[in-house]
Protein backbone atom coordinates (compact mmCIF):
# COMPACT_ATOMS: atom_id res chain seq x y z
CA UNK A 1 0.00 0.00 0.00
CA UNK A 2 1.44 3.15 -1.35
CA UNK A 3 0.98 6.62 1.02
CA UNK A 4 2.38 10.09 0.60
CA UNK A 5 3.93 11.46 3.51
CA UNK A 6 3.72 15.31 4.37
CA UNK A 7 6.54 15.79 2.69
CA UNK A 8 4.79 14.30 -0.67
CA UNK A 9 7.22 11.51 -0.45
CA UNK A 10 6.06 8.00 -1.24
CA UNK A 11 6.67 5.39 1.21
CA UNK A 12 5.69 1.72 1.52
CA UNK A 13 3.34 0.29 4.53
CA UNK A 14 5.76 -2.33 6.18
CA UNK A 15 4.53 -5.47 7.20
CA UNK A 16 7.42 -6.13 9.87
CA UNK A 17 5.65 -4.50 12.58
CA UNK A 18 7.98 -1.58 12.45
CA UNK A 19 5.61 0.80 10.68
CA UNK A 20 6.38 2.77 7.96
CA UNK A 21 8.84 2.57 5.51
CA UNK A 22 11.12 5.52 4.45
CA UNK A 23 10.52 6.57 1.33
CA UNK A 24 12.96 5.19 -1.64
CA UNK A 25 11.89 7.73 -4.06
CA UNK A 26 12.38 11.39 -4.00
CA UNK A 27 11.05 14.63 -5.93
CA UNK A 28 12.98 17.27 -7.38
CA UNK A 29 12.64 19.84 -4.71
CA UNK A 30 13.54 17.23 -1.55
CA UNK A 31 16.37 15.78 -3.63
CA UNK A 32 17.94 19.44 -4.29
CA UNK A 33 17.70 19.97 -0.71
CA UNK A 34 19.54 16.84 0.27
CA UNK A 35 22.24 17.21 -2.67
CA UNK A 36 22.65 20.93 -0.97
CA UNK A 37 21.91 21.86 -4.88
CA UNK A 38 19.21 24.07 -6.75
CA UNK A 39 16.39 22.10 -7.90
CA UNK A 40 17.67 23.46 -11.56
CA UNK A 41 20.42 21.46 -11.50
CA UNK A 42 18.48 18.29 -10.29
CA UNK A 43 16.83 18.72 -13.61
CA UNK A 44 19.82 19.68 -15.49
CA UNK A 45 21.47 16.44 -14.31
CA UNK A 46 18.11 14.70 -15.31
CA UNK A 47 18.24 15.94 -18.64
CA UNK A 48 21.85 14.73 -19.03
CA UNK A 49 21.16 11.07 -17.65
CA UNK A 50 23.36 11.66 -14.57
CA UNK A 51 20.05 11.14 -12.29
CA UNK A 52 17.59 8.60 -13.47
CA UNK A 53 13.88 8.64 -12.96
CA UNK A 54 11.34 6.18 -12.22
CA UNK A 55 9.21 7.45 -14.85
CA UNK A 56 6.35 8.76 -12.41
CA UNK A 57 4.38 11.74 -12.07
CA UNK A 58 5.74 13.93 -10.91
CA UNK A 59 9.02 13.13 -11.37
CA UNK A 60 10.47 11.20 -8.52
CA UNK A 61 14.31 9.83 -8.72
CA UNK A 62 15.48 6.52 -7.14
CA UNK A 63 16.72 6.60 -3.56
CA UNK A 64 19.44 4.15 -4.49
CA UNK A 65 20.51 6.79 -7.54
CA UNK A 66 20.29 9.46 -4.90
CA UNK A 67 22.37 7.99 -2.16
CA UNK A 68 25.27 7.32 -5.27
CA UNK A 69 25.45 11.06 -6.29
CA UNK A 70 25.45 12.31 -3.14
CA UNK A 71 28.80 10.08 -2.12
CA UNK A 72 30.38 10.87 -5.27
CA UNK A 73 29.63 14.75 -4.26
CA UNK A 74 31.15 14.38 -1.16
CA UNK A 75 34.01 13.68 -2.44
CA UNK A 76 36.39 15.83 -0.34
CA UNK A 77 39.30 17.85 -0.91
CA UNK A 78 42.68 16.74 -0.63
CA UNK A 79 43.93 16.52 3.22
CA UNK A 80 46.14 19.83 3.23
CA UNK A 81 48.25 18.07 6.31
CA UNK A 82 50.09 15.40 4.31
CA UNK A 83 49.53 13.24 8.03
CA UNK A 84 48.79 9.44 7.30
CA UNK A 85 45.84 8.70 10.15
CA UNK A 86 43.76 6.08 10.65
CA UNK A 87 41.21 8.26 11.52
CA UNK A 88 38.41 7.92 9.00
CA UNK A 89 35.73 10.87 10.20
CA UNK A 90 38.18 13.80 8.55
CA UNK A 91 36.68 16.93 7.33
CA UNK A 92 39.11 19.72 5.34
CA UNK A 93 37.28 22.89 6.06
CA UNK A 94 37.78 26.72 6.88
CA UNK A 95 37.58 27.97 10.37
CA UNK A 96 35.12 30.72 11.06
CA UNK A 97 35.45 31.43 14.60
CA UNK A 98 37.39 30.96 17.09
CA UNK A 99 35.95 32.56 20.29
CA UNK A 100 39.30 31.61 23.80
CA UNK A 101 37.50 32.24 26.66
CA UNK A 102 40.64 31.97 29.55
CA UNK A 103 42.20 28.42 29.41
CA UNK A 104 40.00 27.25 26.54
CA UNK A 105 39.03 27.55 22.82
CA UNK A 106 35.88 26.81 20.66
CA UNK A 107 36.85 26.87 17.17
CA UNK A 108 33.80 26.44 14.52
CA UNK A 109 34.91 25.36 11.00
CA UNK A 110 32.40 25.10 8.11
CA UNK A 111 33.22 21.95 6.31
CA UNK A 112 31.40 21.77 3.08
CA UNK A 113 27.71 21.84 4.22
CA UNK A 114 28.44 21.06 8.03
CA UNK A 115 29.56 22.97 10.60
CA UNK A 116 32.17 21.40 13.31
CA UNK A 117 32.21 22.79 16.55
CA UNK A 118 35.28 21.87 18.23
CA UNK A 119 36.08 22.52 21.96
CA UNK A 120 40.25 22.99 23.14
CA UNK A 121 42.60 24.12 25.11
CA UNK A 122 43.58 28.45 24.02
CA UNK A 123 47.29 27.22 24.29
CA UNK A 124 46.16 24.52 21.48
CA UNK A 125 44.20 27.00 19.29
CA UNK A 126 47.58 29.35 19.50
CA UNK A 127 49.47 26.84 18.51
CA UNK A 128 47.84 25.41 15.86
CA UNK A 129 47.64 29.74 14.69
CA UNK A 130 43.91 28.80 14.28
CA UNK A 131 42.00 32.03 13.10
CA UNK A 132 38.86 33.12 10.63
CA UNK A 133 40.26 31.96 7.26
CA UNK A 134 42.58 29.32 8.06
CA UNK A 135 42.24 25.78 6.56
CA UNK A 136 41.92 23.05 9.13
CA UNK A 137 41.09 19.94 9.29
CA UNK A 138 38.93 17.96 11.88
CA UNK A 139 39.16 14.68 12.92
CA UNK A 140 36.12 13.16 14.64
CA UNK A 141 36.47 10.63 16.95
CA UNK A 142 32.83 9.05 18.31
CA UNK A 143 32.40 5.96 20.73
CA UNK A 144 28.29 6.87 19.67
CA UNK A 145 26.99 7.96 16.70
CA UNK A 146 23.07 8.02 16.79
CA UNK A 147 21.26 8.23 13.62
CA UNK A 148 17.51 9.64 13.72
CA UNK A 149 14.83 9.53 10.97
CA UNK A 150 11.80 11.68 10.63
CA UNK A 151 8.30 10.04 11.49
CA UNK A 152 4.86 11.06 10.28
Amino acid sequence: MRESSPCGETAARAGSGYGRRMPNTFRIATAARLLGVSDDTVRRWIDQGVLPTTGASPVEIPGAALAERAVALADEPDDPTGIASSARNRFVGIVTRVQVDGVMAQVDLQCGPHRVVSLMSAEAAGELALEPGSLAVASVKATVVTVEAPRD
